[in-house]
């Protein structure tokens, strides 16, 4: 585990990430606005990764390919120790829980920190938007895929599809994109529970959020655009 530990440590010395590639490390100075929903263009260039991850993401959960992989699960990604055990544990104990949406909302954003200690994999030079399978499969992922722990399980507690996004956002100081789920219990400045905490630790509002741009909201079957109306602080 240390090993894996260790390439979370060097990951987040990286630099700069091109387009489309790879998570990002911690933040500097900015407040803004955004109008979340927006129509994408016709030339979004996130629309066909976007779009083929939600191809795969979907055939993944058909009953079909359900019970198939449960003919071929390794002990790795089943065992006591594994992200899918722990996960299914986690996710028990939060549905029987007696407690307020935003109480279970931060208690899994300080879950999925922990567990990106010990179950974070970089991807290397091609970034793969991974399924919530592929993740609990190879038992760990860099930000796209431990993220989509977070989302699926807040769909799981009963947070409604129109309230839980996954969102790629966007640092400017320094072009690095990451990926993260927004809570919009308001449409205006949602939650942000960022998986591997090098956006943010806790559960924020958007709004408190320094150096990072909204670009995308999407799901397994809808996306969008994020346009902002931007004021930038003093630094």
């Amino acid at each position: 585990m240390s090993h894996v530990w260790r390439l979370l440590q060097l990951s987040l010395l990286l630099p700069a990430i091109a387009f489309g590639s790879g998570c990002a490390t911690s933040a500097t100075a900015r407040s803004s606005d955004y109008q979340y929903f927006a129509a994408p263009s016709q030339t979004d260039p996130w629309s066909p990764k976007i779009a083929g991850w939600q191809r795969r993401e979907q055939r993944s959960a058909e009953p079909e390919a359900v019970a198939l992989r449960q003919q071929v699960l390794s002990p790795v990604a089943t065992g006591q120790g594994s992200l899918r055990s722990k996960y299914r544990r986690f996710k028990a104990v939060q549905q029987a829980a007696v407690a307020e949406r935003d109480e279970k909302a931060s208690g899994l954003a300080r879950w999925i920190q922990q567990q990106a200690r010990r179950h974070y994999v970089p991807d290397g030079p091609i970034d793969h938007w991974a399924t919530l399978e592929d993740t609990l499969v190879k038992n760990g992922d860099d930000c796209d895929g431990l993220e989509l722990l977070v989302y699926n399980a807040l769909r799981d507690l009963g947070f409604g599809e129109d309230q839980v996004y996954r969102a790629i956002v966007y640092r400017p100081d320094d072009g690095q994109h990451h990926m993260v789920t927004l809570w919009f219990d308001r449409s205006d400045d949602p939650y942000v529970i960022d998986p591997t905490g090098a956006m943010t630790h806790g559960m924020p509002r958007m709004s408190q959020v320094a150096g990072w741009v909204p670009l995308k909201v999407f799901s397994e079957t809808d996306e969008f655009s994020v346009r902002s109306v931007v004021s930038y602080a003093s630094r």
